[in-house]
């Protein structure tokens, strides 16, 4: 069996994560992988991170500065995703209502319509029969042969 690579990760940016892994360094074959994974700031509970693999390694990494308690790492990304999802949610909503408003007030608007529409067509009919024989006058109607 060869010996561990370890390659030193000198800082972990509080906003990004970093691809880590611990590998079999071997001069005959090809190197091992034992694992990869991204490590956050935000994984660190009390300064501390521990990674287990069951029969490979069981590591725990020290970071006193990078804690998730203090709102560093990925919290920040996570409440930028909520505030977006309410953000939409909102415009929905108020697009939709807007829509039903836009639909109501036109289908108010016909009816209006249609009701004055029938007035006037009730005046037109009453005002023949008041008239009588002006009836042929309205229409263009003439004697005249």
């Amino acid at each position: 069996m060869g010996n561990a690579k370890l390659m030193p990760l000198t800082e972990l940016p509080e906003k990004k994560c970093k691809r880590c892994g611990l590998y079999e360094e071997d001069t005959f074959k090809p190197d091992g992988v034992f694992d990869e994974w991204e490590m956050c700031s935000s994984d660190f509970k009390g300064g501390k991170y521990t990674r287990f693999k069951e029969g490979q390694f069981n590591a725990t990494f020290l970071c006193p500065n990078c804690t998730a308690s203090t709102g560093h790492g990925n919290s920040e990304p996570s409440e930028d995703l909520e505030t977006k999802k309410t953000s939409v949610a909102a415009i929905v909503i108020v697009s939709v209502l807007a829509s039903v408003l836009v639909i109501i007030a036109l289908f108010g608007g016909y009816k209006y319509w249609q009701k004055k529409k029938r007035e006037r067509d009730q005046a037109r009919f009453l005002k023949l029969f008041e008239e009588g024989d002006d009836l042929e006058d309205e229409l263009g109607l003439s004697n005249e042969l």
